[in-house]
């Protein structure tokens, strides 16, 4: 009723059900939570799992759609997550879009899920920027997939490295090219006032506690792979 309404209102705009954009991010935050835990639990994904300990930052578009009309194009939105060199914690989520990705999805797969691990300062400090075009302004490698990678990782010198999943199916995920872009609408509507990412994810000075599960995934999966060795 009207009072239930209020009383939602009277939480502000960081509530996660005050607004449309704000309701968006939080659904967008719980996707990424489920991709993290996909690509923890994957099989075939070991070489994320044994990458993932050195990442400086993660970046999950848990739903890369292909656009129907452009042959090969397709685009999604995303979070960032980034670690804090000081104290080993995760921040974040901050939130972008990503265009401009070329897919050659398998017949049948329509959508796919993207990790992309930031492994450098600089691969941090681009994706930072209002706007990063990826294989211009920072490096990208594309993680192995499939058994008996361990060795494939040792060379990978890249400042991001992109893993994706497809229903299941594999590859087929070009992010050279593509451009990653800030939502600041997206980041005011989930901290309930106008932040940018170095707030979020550097300077650590907004926190939302539905980020929780998604902090906790990725806190789980690099324990895990430290463990693992």
């Amino acid at each position: 009723g009207a009072a239930h309404v209020a009383a939602l209102l009277a939480l502000g705009p960081g509530f996660a059900w005050a607004d449309p954009a704000a309701r968006e991010a939080t659904q967008l935050v719980e996707q990424a939570t489920f991709a993290i835990e996909n690509f923890a639990a994957d099989p075939s994904l070991t070489a994320f799992r044994k990458l993932v300990r050195r990442a400086k930052g993660v970046f999950v578009a848990p739903q890369l759609v292909r656009a129907a009309l452009v042959v090969g194009a397709s685009g999604g939105r995303g979070v960032l997550v980034v670690r804090d060199e000081k104290n080993g914690e995760w921040q974040g989520p901050a939130f972008y879009t990503l265009g401009g990705v070329s897919v050659g999805l398998q017949i049948g797969a329509e959508a796919s899920e993207v990790v992309v691990l930031a492994m450098t300062e600089r691969g941090v400090t681009a994706m930072l920027k209002p706007s990063v075009k990826i294989g211009a302004d920072v490096n990208l490698a594309v993680g192995p997939v499939g058994a008996g990678v361990e060795g494939a990782t040792q060379n990978l010198s890249a400042d991001l490295i992109a893993f994706s999943r497809s229903k299941g199916l594999y590859g087929g995920v070009s992010l050279q090219g593509a451009v990653l872009a800030v939502r600041p609408d997206w980041n005011e509507a989930y901290y309930g006032k106008p932040v940018s990412p170095t707030d979020i994810l550097i300077r650590g000075d907004s926190a939302n506690l539905q980020a929780e599960r998604l902090l906790a995934a990725v806190r789980q999966v690099v324990r895990e792979s430290t463990v693992a060795g």
